[in-house]
């Protein structure tokens, strides 16, 4: 999946997200999460990540939604994220186990203002 220059440079300067998993029976989660874009995927890793819900939701049905958003002004109201929907899965990253979320679908709004 191809990001625009814009979406990259958006994605680069933030570093707080949404990550939504859902357990194998369905039930929906969402967490606050720090995270990296590396043009390609999405890392998000944390304090004692296998004692997650998000983790184990992740075990169970490798799905996940990262919602990436904030502000750039509110006079007027300037509204700018990015959500992604894709396969995510547990791997090893520099030793640690992370979420790594390879994006399959994606939305964009207001990252193409300046």
């Amino acid at each position: 999946m191809e990001f625009t220059p814009a979406e990259k440079e958006y994605l680069s300067s933030q570093r707080l997200a949404r990550i939504g998993t859902a357990s194998p029976d369905g039930r929906p989660d969402v967490a606050p999460v720090g995270f990296r874009f590396d043009g390609d995927a999405f890392w998000v890793g944390g304090r004692d990540l296998p004692a997650t819900l998000k983790y184990r939701n992740i075990r169970a049905n490798p799905v996940a939604s990262i919602v990436v958003d904030d502000l750039a002004g509110v006079d007027p109201w300037r509204p700018r994220l990015v959500k992604v929907r894709g396969r995510a899965e547990i791997v090893q990253r520099n030793g640690r186990e992370v979420i790594r979320i390879t994006p399959e679908r994606k939305w964009s709004f207001g990252v193409e203002r300046t």
